[in-house]
């Protein structure tokens, strides 16, 4: 011994007692979300799931990860997390139902410079909320305390979902995509969890607190109303694929409908899309407006009002409306698609946004 003080690891800024404290907090969540497959155990090295049990016969596997960006910054700063979960399993899920595959499970990553276990708890028992409705299990998880490396209060996040779906049922069917085929938009529940880097921007030019009222949403704080989730379509869209008829999906995020929907679309065909064929949720009425965006601006920073879009056949596109409006969504056509003028597909609008 060299007579120096004894340095613990908790002196160091790690509790080892708080992130068991938070594991026991969160396990029973976790149980909630179990399903054929997976029993959602939490504390093994690793999580196990049983593609056999889960009912699969010639599966492939579709794996997706992704994080909230900047809409975490507003969470934090309006200190709530109840609701930043479900944008975490969203923007994952979402990602690989338009490939036509069930979630099966699901891991989050929550690192942060001192863990708040109240905190961290809220927001995996919404990541736990999030996953039993897309029917995924929470099988696992890592919370990493990494004290100098985060402001106080400041955490991270990122998810991570594999899903299965049969080989024959693979999106999107290229192949059978053709001009007169229908673009069917589903609504989104507002900004989503893409573009709030600029969202943030606006909110500064306004000057306007995050607690004071929303200008676009009636008895609402502009806080709230901003960290409205990311809606989920893992049951409206296996629901719509099997009502059958569906070629394709475009998950609408980062670069919106213009960049994302030709990454769905054979080269040779086109997009066209009715601006007019949806109502403009405030918020983005709002946001054009204080950041004096034109509609080819909005159109590849935000969704716009659509967070998913379908292309199906003409003969079953009422058919796959009906089946996201029985599951909760909001469904109407958008658009279909005609024929190119080059080898890749683009977005072409008609009418205008506002």
């Amino acid at each position: 011994m060299t007579g120096r003080d004894s340095i613990t690891y908790k002196d160091a800024g790690v509790d080892i007692d708080a992130g068991d404290a938070l594991v026991d907090r969160i396990a029973p969540a976790a149980k909630a979300t179990a399903r054929r497959g997976a029993d959602a155990a939490l504390g093994g090295f690793g999580g196990l799931f049983d593609l056999k049990a889960a009912g699969f016969k010639d599966p492939l596997l579709v794996a997706s990860t992704d994080g909230v960006g900047t809409k975490l910054k507003l969470a934090i700063d309006c200190k709530r997390y109840d609701t930043i979960g479900q944008d975490l399993v969203a923007m994952c899920v979402n990602d690989i139902v338009v490939q036509g595959a069930e979630p099966l499970f699901f891991l989050d990553y929550y690192a942060t410079g001192a863990l708040d276990v109240a905190a961290a708890a809220t927001v995996v028992e919404g990541i736990a909320r999030a996953c039993k409705e897309s029917g995924c299990a929470l099988i696992g998880g890592e919370t990493a305390e990494m004290p100098g490396l985060y402001a106080k209060g400041d955490f991270d996040l990122a998810g991570f979902t594999v899903g299965a779906v049969e080989r024959g049922n693979v999106l999107p069917k290229l192949e059978t995509m053709q001009a007169g085929d229908v673009l069917i938009g589903v609504a989104s529940s507002g900004v989503h969890s893409n573009g709030y880097s600029l969202v943030r921007k606006v909110v500064a030019r306004t000057g306007l607190a995050l607690s004071a009222p929303a200008p676009f949403a009636a008895g609402m704080t502009l806080g709230d109303a901003l960290l409205t989730p990311t809606r989920l379509y893992v049951k409206s869209g296996l629901a719509a694929i099997a009502r059958g008829g569906v070629k394709g999906f475009a998950h609408i995020t980062g670069s919106g409908i213009t960049g994302n929907l030709p990454r769905v679309l054979p080269a040779g065909l086109d997009a066209d899309v009715d601006l007019a064929s949806w109502p403009l949720p405030p918020v983005f009425r709002w946001l054009a407006q204080e950041a004096a965006l034109p509609d080819a601006e909005m159109l590849q920073t935000f969704n716009c009002g659509i967070g998913l879009i379908a292309v199906a056949e003409p003969a079953r596109a009422a058919d796959v409306i009906a089946a996201f409006n029985e599951s909760g969504e909001q469904a109407f056509v958008i658009g279909s698609l005609v024929s190119g003028d080059g080898a890749e597909s683009q977005v072409r609008y008609r009418n205008s946004l506002t």
